[in-house]
């Protein structure tokens, strides 16, 4: 185990992470630290309801994230699927234009 010191809305948190984890604990810390920072000193707010509403807005921005992500993945699949019909249709065609070409070789070489 290891130890990170956070900054955080002006004060200092020490918080534990796994071997390794130092650097990615301390920019989630950042980016806590910056929404923070963009809500303006919410005066009169306690620090306790504040990291409430840093954490709501984080939350809900990674939400709209995986929503996206989501429809992303929707088009990709409806793409491909699209793409596998096109390849069946085009297969199809294909298996036709050879069967066309075995007779034409057929009747090109009967009398």
């Amino acid at each position: 185990m290891s130890n990170v010191t956070l900054s955080i809305g002006g004060r200092e948190y020490t918080v534990a992470c796994a071997e390794g984890e130092e650097a990615h604990v301390t920019g989630l810390g950042r980016l806590i630290d910056a929404k923070l920072a963009t809500m303006g000193g919410a005066a009169g707010q306690v620090e306790t309801r504040s990291l409430l509403f840093a954490a709501l807005l984080l939350a809900d921005e990674l939400h709209e994230a995986r929503s996206q992500l989501q429809d992303l993945r929707s088009q990709r699949d409806a793409a491909l699927s699209g793409d596998a019909e096109l390849a069946g249709w085009l297969e199809q065609f294909a298996g036709r234009v050879e069967n066309l070409a075995h007779r034409l070789e057929d009747g090109v070489g009967s009398p």
